[in-house]
C-alpha cells in the first residue's frame, strides 16, 4: 500500500455517497506501506473502509479478475476483504482520475517480526487458499515472470544496480543465466497470491484474521507462491535466516496442502527466482520512485542477500 494520488475529504464524501449506508465521513488517512496503489483508511460514523486508487502498474481491465478472486475466496469462508458494491451493483468506480474501489476493512494488525506460530498459521492459510484456488476458473498472466526479470534488469542497468550494492548487477546477470537454464517448466500451475509478505497478513495475537492485497495474483507455478512466502517470512530484519520459522511455515502449509516430490526438488530454484523477482522490482522502485510520492521504497539489498543465501542452501538447510 502507498499514496501516490491525493484525494480531498470532499472527494471522498462524494465517493461514499455511491454506497448505501456507508455513513458520514469522519476521517481520511493515507497508508504509506507498500509500493503499488494509493490507499487510504476511511472512517465513517458506521464503519471503517480501505479506499484503493489503482495506479499505473495495475491494468484496469484486470480489476474484475481481482474482484472475482477475493469474492471466490470469501465465499469459501477464507478471511479476505471483498470490494463493496455501490447502489448500482458496481465494485469498480472512478475517483481523482483513477479506477477506485471501496474495500472491506478487516480487523487485526500485521507484524514486522512475526513469531513462528504466526508463520505456521500463514503457511496453513496459504495451503487453504491453494485448495480453494484449485477450482477457481479464471486466469491472469504473470506480468513479473522470468522474461520480465530480464527486461527489468536491462531497464535498471547493470551499473545502476552496482551503485545500490557493489557487485549486485553482476550477480543478477549471473543469476538470470542460471534461472534460464534451470527454471522448472512442468510443475502444477494455479492462481497464486504471489505477494504474501507479513504486511499482507493480519493477526490478533497469534490468530490469523485476514489476508489482503491480491493485486499481484496471477496464474503461475503454484509452489512458487510458497517460495515467495518463505522468502518473506523466514529472515529477520538483518537478513539472518530463521530456521524455526522455515520449519513452521512448511509444517503449516503441509497441514492443509502437500508439495509433491517434484515441487520439493525444485524448491531451491523457486526460492532463487523469488529472491530475484523482488530484488529487481525493489531496485526499480529504489531508482525511480518520485521524490514527492508519499511512499517509502523498499530496500532491494534485502533480497540480494537472500538470493546469495539460497545459492548455498540444500533442502535440509531450508527446513525440509
Amino acid at each position: 500500500m502507498a499514496v501516490y494520488t491525493s484525494v480531498s475529504n470532499d472527494e471522498v464524501s462524494s465517493f461514499l455517497a455511491l454506497y448505501p449506508e456507508s455513513g458520514r465521513l469522519l476521517s481520511v488517512k493515507g497508508i504509506t506501506e507498500g509500493v503499488e496503489n494509493s490507499n487510504y483508511l476511511i472512517t465513517t460514523d458506521r464503519r471503517a473502509y480501505i479506499l484503493t486508487l489503482y495506479e499505473k502498474r495495475v491494468n484496469p481491465e484486470e480489476l474484475p479478475f481481482f474482484m472475482a478472486l477475493t469474492d471466490h475466496l470469501a465465499a469459501e469462508n477464507l478471511p479476505v476483504p471483498k470490494a463493496w458494491r455501490s447502489r448500482d451493483g458496481k465494485q469498480i468506480q472512478t475517483l481523482a482520475g483513477r479506477p477506485a474501489c471501496l474495500i472491506e476493512f478487516l480487523q487485526g494488525r500485521w507484524t514486522p517480526s512475526p513469531s513462528p506460530a504466526q508463520t505456521q498459521a500463514t503457511g496453513e492459510m496459504l495451503g487453504k487458499m491453494h485448495n480453494s484456488l484449485a477450482h477457481f476458473n479464471l486466469n491472469r498472466k504473470n506480468s513479473l515472470d522470468l522474461p520480465s526479470w530480464h527486461e527489468l534488469f536491462h531497464r535498471c542497468g547493470i551499473e545502476a544496480l552496482n551503485s545500490i550494492e557493489a557487485g549486485m548487477g553482476d550477480e543478477v546477470k549471473q543469476e538470470l543465466a542460471y534461472l534460464d537454464q534451470f527454471w522448472p517448466k512442468d510443475l502444477p500451475h494455479s492462481v497464486i497470491h504471489a505477494d504474501l509478505f507479513p504486511d499482507n497478513v493480519l493477526f490478533e495475537g497469534e490468530r490469523l484474521k485476514g489476508v489482503i492485497d491480491f493485486y499481484f495474483a496471477c496464474t503461475e507455478i503454484r509452489a512458487w507462491d510458497l517460495a515467495i512466502t518463505y522468502s518473506a517470512w523466514c529472515f529477520d530484519s538483518d537478513n539472518r535466516f530463521l530456521p524455526e520459522h522455515a520449519h513452521a511455515l512448511i509444517k503449516g502449509y503441509h497441514q492443509t496442502f502437500t508439495l509433491s516430490e517434484e515441487e520439493r526438488a525444485a524448491f531451491p530454484v523457486l526460492l532463487r527466482g523469488a529472491a530475484l523477482r523482488f530484488l529487481l522490482t525493489r531496485a526499480w522502485d529504489w531508482l525511480n520512485t518520485p521524490k514527492e510520492a508519499l511512499v517509502v521504497p523498499k530496500d532491494p539489498r534485502d533480497f540480494f542477500k537472500r538470493m546469495l543465501h539460497y545459492r548455498q542452501a540444500d533442502l535440509t538447510a531450508l527446513g525440509f
